[in-house]
């Protein structure tokens, strides 16, 4: 399915800003559930880290087909990836390394699972190979199972991993209030309406062109131009 809606952040004043240490020297991986979660919900730290080239890739969950019942197949997975790529180019201002990890939409696996385990290893070995500090990945909290999934594979990599790896979660659905002993991290502000032009890259989820499904409403397309990572040091 797509995803979105406007995070309600509370403790935005206690948010460290990523441009300070430690979080200035950190390399990072984004995880994003379907594609579309990583525009709205992790596209101001995506404009960021490339610009400051400190952008590993992005690694996608899953295959997007479940958004359009009717038009599910290489057709609309194809589509989606084609979209992805136009977002995050207009995002990062150039080609962004991806990784597209076609778990079926809506269906994700879990710890101890084949594909789980074979997945955390796939992705131990992306942090190794590129010198990965620190996963963003959506919030283990949040409703959409596929979204909780990607958060329990961040902390599996971050467990598993021979090199250390830092894990703080981003908001695409619903509200976060500021855990007990986490830390709110803040993007730099991106350019006003870059966002928006990115999320139009998405015209499968945003338009009728894939027939009945998912559409993202009008009002959940108004979105900050900073993010907001919540980070726990466990």
């Amino acid at each position: 399915m797509g995803s979105g809606g406007p995070a309600v952040v509370s403790g935005l004043l206690r948010a460290a800003s990523l441009s300070a240490k430690p979080w200035r020297a950190l390399r990072w991986l984004v995880i994003a559930p379907h594609p579309d979660d990583e525009t709205l919900g992790a596209g101001a730290l995506i404009h960021q880290t490339a610009r400051e080239r400190r952008l590993a890739g992005i690694a996608y969950l899953t295959d997007g087909s479940g958004s359009h019942p009717a038009g599910a197949g290489r057709n609309l997975i194809a589509t989606r990836k084609r979209e992805a790529a136009l977002a995050l180019r207009r995002l990062a201002g150039e080609t962004v390394d991806t990784l597209h990890l076609d778990w079926r939409d809506a269906a994700p696996s879990h710890p101890g699972d084949p594909l789980f385990d074979r997945t955390c290893r796939r992705l131990v070995a992306l942090c190794a190979a590129q010198r990965v500090d620190a996963i963003a990945v959506t919030a283990l909290h949040e409703p959409h199972c596929d979204h909780a999934a990607a958060a329990r594979l961040a902390y599996a990599v971050r467990d598993a991993s021979p090199r250390p790896l830092q894990v703080a979660e981003y908001i695409v659905w619903g509200e976060r209030r500021l855990p007990r002993g986490s830390t709110l991290l803040r993007t730099q502000p991106m350019p006003a309406g870059l966002r928006r032009h990115a999320l139009a890259a998405h015209r499968s989820q945003t338009g009728s062109s894939q027939g009945p499904g998912f559409r993202l409403p009008r009002a959940f397309r108004r979105m900050p131009t900073t993010d907001i990572l919540y980070h726990t040091g466990d």
